[in-house]
């Protein structure tokens, strides 16, 4: 594996990290927006969750046995199926005739604890192309002797 490819991998997850935090934010926003049950005009806010997939080199050298690793990106984002919280709330402008009010099943601990295990793999990813970075540079310094 070259240098570049570590700078490449390590992007990678740093661009896929961001965008999953991006959808944990939009997540936690939108986890009180309420919307009138069974409403095709007013549907309910669905939780976002990214799907990773790991990218792979398309080509191997002679001497290699099993493809290389490039990183990681977004396969696809996927909605909750899970089905919407129901509120009784009768004074509520979106209640239907039950006085129901639908939000979205968004569990705010667990977006807590995916935005922080989201922020440490970023910054997991940092660490390792700042180390790839100082390798490089120290490589140059070496070759100038």
């Amino acid at each position: 594996m070259g240098l570049f490819d570590t700078f490449r991998i390590s992007a990678s997850g740093m661009t896929s990290e961001r965008l999953r935090l991006d959808l944990i934010a939009n997540n936690i926003a939108n986890m009180n927006t309420a919307s009138r049950p069974n409403d095709p005009a007013s549907p309910v806010y669905r939780r976002k969750v990214p799907l990773f997939a790991e990218q792979l080199r398309q080509t191997m050298a002679a001497d290699e046995k099993e493809p290389r690793g490039l990183g990681v990106r977004v396969k696809a984002i996927v909605e909750d199926p899970a089905p919407p919280r129901i509120v009784n709330d009768p004074n509520h402008p979106l209640a239907d005739e039950q006085g129901n009010v639908a939000y979205p099943n968004i569990n705010i601990v667990n977006e807590m604890v995916d935005m922080i295990t989201a922020s440490r793999t970023y910054e997991a990813n940092v660490t390792a192309l700042n180390a790839a970075k100082s390798m490089a540079l120290k490589a140059l310094e070496i070759s100038r002797g």
